[in-house]
């Protein structure tokens, strides 16, 4: 009965212009919000609760959408997850990619491989491609989260805020520990630990000075080398 009732509700929304790429593994709830015309559906998406996807908009396969918002041109790669989500007009989501409730992309933003958010707002034309965890944070117009950024939002007993201001650059594996703000078109350099706010245009950087330590390696290796044969 199950197969029946799925098979007439994929009917339905095939009639009004959804491609299916499978339909017999294409999973939608009847309460389901709304489906513009020429979206397309890879195998094994799942639309669930109160979900509504915009014309043209483009699901690929393993995508679960529950109680989620997706404007029209949107494209979800594979095995995208979002719960209470809104996805704006134009935006890349995934693959992999984790939103959870209260997270906001806006149009032209992009939120890529192996990328959870939680409570964050990825403002137009913002990126995220890479490994990162957003969690209560703004991500202003056209900044840039690069590889490994996490914003540390819990301190164990509440939750605090992290705003990521238009323009600014933030290098990879980054962490940014809330509340903190990094100002317009301020750059915060790769391997950072931030926890203090960051100037309009400045440059934030907390690396410890590199050191070079010329014929180590060798002197290591000769020395291991000793050790295993007996020398020492």
């Amino acid at each position: 009965m199950e197969k029946v009732a799925r098979r007439r509700v994929n009917e339905s929304w095939m009639r009004q212009g959804v491609t299916m790429a499978d339909p017999e593994h294409t999973y939608i709830d009847a309460d389901i919000t709304s489906i513009g015309a020429d979206v397309w559906l890879g195998p094994a998406v799942c639309l669930r609760g109160k979900t509504s996807v915009g014309a043209g908009a483009r699901l690929d396969a393993g995508c679960v959408l529950t109680d989620s918002q997706v404007a029209e041109g949107a494209y979800l790669k594979p095995y995208t997850i979002l719960t209470e989500t809104v996805i704006g007009q134009r935006a890349e989501i995934g693959p992999f990619s984790h939103c959870r409730p209260g997270t906001r992309i806006d149009e032209d933003a992009r939120l890529g491989n192996f990328v959870e958010t939680k409570k964050t707002h990825l403002m137009a034309g913002a990126k995220a491609n890479h490994l990162a965890y957003l969690g209560d944070a703004s991500v202003g117009a056209k900044a840039n989260v690069g590889a490994g950024t996490i914003t540390c939002n819990y301190n164990g007993f509440t939750k605090q805020k992290t705003v990521i201001e238009a323009g600014a650059f933030i290098g990879s594996d980054t962490q940014l520990v809330a509340p903190v703000t990094v100002g317009r078109d301020a750059y915060v350099g790769a391997g950072s630990t931030i926890t203090k706010d960051v100037p309009r245009s400045a440059l934030a950087i907390t690396r410890v000075k590199q050191v070079n330590i010329e014929g180590w390696a060798d002197r290591f290796r000769e020395a291991q080398s000793k050790r295993h044969r007996g020398d020492e």
